[in-house]
């Protein structure tokens, strides 16, 4: 087992190359920690890549493991290493190649060359977060570390790089996916899936592959009320100052009544995947996504689609019709106004009086 093998070297080929099968003690912990305060599952997934990401580089540039706290010399070298800035022969970085290509080689990247801004911020974020479980001097509360960020967002902006967003899904491009559910059970799943993510507050992936039938009941001739009793905001069934009674009314509860006789579901979930002619078991949210951007691709839209395609178009379309920003934050579970004000202004800009002093 050779866990404690100096990277820096790298006198081994990048595809011989062995990082440590696990992380450095206080890593480990911080992991631990972490997964204990993280109720959503991808929350939890994902910082525990980005530690391991940390621990991997850091082997590899210093020759040693990493342990926390991180001084804020390498936390500095991690920023440059990462992040791109101008220079006479173009963008550049200091991440010297044969790392680069290592940790490529050991799975901790997944392709050559320089990280997303945004995904270096949120690798700062979580050690940050890993430093303050720990009670541990942070570096990266540094006012080195964070000026050097906020003049990185700065310049990317300059350069015209700007977050990649998907696509929001309106009702128009809600009506041309729908328009591609035939009436066989696929059919039938997808149609109630896209009217249930979309119809009861834009719900993420996780949550629509998590919907329970033990959670919907059933109000007047046609709708239902489901009940949110767990989702990133409330973690793991808090629900203080949330909402969790969502309403599916309409065409939208139409489509769900129609997709629960057909599957015969009786209890558990909702969502299921289909063999044949088969009801399976229960949608990962991974699926959640591909079924969107299948939809969306046999309806011919152009752009970039996915799961939460729905939520931030459920958030545009209500700008657009004019619903009130607490009234749309109450079935998005929202608890950030900043989170959720630009796709809502984006919806009702159209509309904005101030535009139209010339009509």
């Amino acid at each position: 087992m050779k866990q404690k093998r100096d990277l820096s070297a790298l006198a081994a080929s990048a595809a011989n190359l062995v990082l440590p099968e696990q992380l450095a003690q206080q890593a480990a912990d911080a992991v631990r920690e972490l997964l204990a305060e993280a109720a959503a599952a991808n929350t939890t997934r994902s910082y525990a890549a980005a530690l391991r990401y940390w621990a991997g580089w850091h082997l590899a540039r210093f020759g040693v493991e990493l342990t926390l706290p991180v001084n804020e010399a390498a936390a500095i070298q991690f920023l440059v290493d990462h992040i791109q800035r101008k220079n006479k022969t173009g963008l550049v970085n200091e991440l010297p190649p044969p790392i680069d290509q290592a940790l490529v080689a050991a799975g901790l990247k997944a392709k050559l060359g320089p990280l997303k801004l945004s995904t270096v911020v949120q690798r700062v974020a979580v050690m940050s977060t890993a430093h303050k479980l720990k009670r541990l001097t942070n570096p990266c509360e540094l006012a080195s570390v964070r000026t050097l960020l906020s003049r990185a967002r700065r310049a990317a902006i300059k350069r015209g790089e700007r977050p990649t967003k998907k696509t929001a899904i309106t009702r128009s491009e809600l009506e041309a996916m729908l328009a591609t559910c035939d009436r066989s059970l696929e059919g039938l799943r997808d149609r109630a899936l896209l009217c249930f993510g979309f119809a009861s507050g834009g719900r993420r992936r996780s949550e629509i592959a998590a919907a329970d039938l033990r959670d919907l009941r059933k109000v007047g001739e046609e709708g239902y009320i489901y009940r949110l009793e767990y989702s990133k905001t409330q973690q793991a069934g808090v629900t203080v100052d949330s909402t969790p009674d969502k309403p599916i009314l309409g065409r939208s509860a139409q489509a769900l009544s129609a997709w629960i006789e057909a599957s015969g579901i009786r209890e558990g979930a909702i969502f299921r995947r289909i063999w044949k002619d088969r009801v399976g078991p229960a949608l990962l949210s991974g699926s959640v996504a591909t079924i969107v951007k299948r939809r969306a691709a046999l309806a011919g839209l152009d752009g970039d689609f996915g799961a939460h395609s729905l939520r931030s178009g459920f958030v545009t379309e209500a700008g657009k019709q004019g619903v009130s920003l607490p009234a749309v934050m109450a079935m998005t579970e929202h608890r950030s106004v900043a989170s959720v004000i630009g796709y809502f202004q984006a919806g009702a800009a159209e509309d904005n009086p101030a535009a139209r002093l010339l009509k």
